[in-house]
């Protein structure tokens, strides 16, 4: 069963990134599926926070395939979220060199190791003509990606996301109090530049997991509501 839609329930997944907010809002959501699934966090450090029953943590180096290749051996579903935090504050060397880079070697040694379904946090626009250096690299990404033929690639590409704090500095600040207020605004094509809550995005890639699909998947804010609302109703159900 190479290409044929997948529609299985994952035994194991990994997560590499989970140290970062959108990371750890996934972790937190497969936390509360019933039954958890249990989870494999890959990260250039391990955290107190992610100390819990079925979780196993591993601090590895993001640039060396070698230390972590084994690890992914036996799981069927990743979640990648890595990147460089603020890339405004990153050299354009090393933003390229974590959230290019590693991310397509990360990947490279997950298709070795037979994982199937490969889900990516991208963003909105990528694209690998773009002339914005961000969105150009994100784009050769996602195209790298494609090129690894996964059974199923799940490429999420939000806009702005609304954290509960504000981590980085006065822009940050300003952007958090007034995207909120854009939503209602962005009708038609421009729904996906809506800002998304970071709970609802952690939400949307975890429930992403157990739903079937094949090949790539865009997914953007009109995605994120309805994997989100899907989940609250099964949970609001007899």
């Amino acid at each position: 069963m190479s290409r044929a839609t997948l529609d299985l329930e994952p035994r194991q997944v990994v997560i590499l990134g989970a140290t970062g907010a959108v990371g750890g809002a996934v972790v937190r959501s497969l936390l509360a599926h019933q039954p958890a699934v249990p989870l494999t966090l890959l990260g250039r450090r391990t955290v107190g926070a992610h100390d819990a029953p079925g979780i196993t943590q591993y601090a590895i180096d993001v640039f060396q395939p070698a230390s972590y290749r084994s690890l992914i051996d036996g799981h069927q579903s990743v979640v990648c979220t890595l990147g460089v935090g603020e890339p405004s504050k990153a050299s354009p060397e090393e933003f390229v060199r974590v959230d290019r880079d590693a991310v397509l070697a990360f990947a490279a040694a997950c298709r070795e190791q037979g994982v199937r379904h490969f889900e990516l946090l991208g963003s909105v626009g990528a694209n690998a003509q773009s002339r914005q250096f961000y969105l150009r690299t994100k784009g050769e990404l996602e195209e790298g990606l494609r090129a690894l033929s996964f059974d199923r690639l799940s490429l999420f590409r939000p806009s702005m996301i609304l954290t509960p704090t504000n981590r980085y500095g006065l822009s940050q600040a300003v952007t958090l109090a007034v995207w909120p207020w854009l939503g209602p605004l962005l009708q038609g094509p421009a729904r996906k530049l809506r800002g998304v809550p970071l709970e609802r995005l952690g939400a949307a890639m975890a429930n992403n997991l157990f739903t079937a699909g094949q090949g790539t998947e865009v997914l953007y804010w009109d995605d994120f509501e309805r994997l989100t609302r899907a989940r609250e109703v099964r949970r609001s159900g007899p």
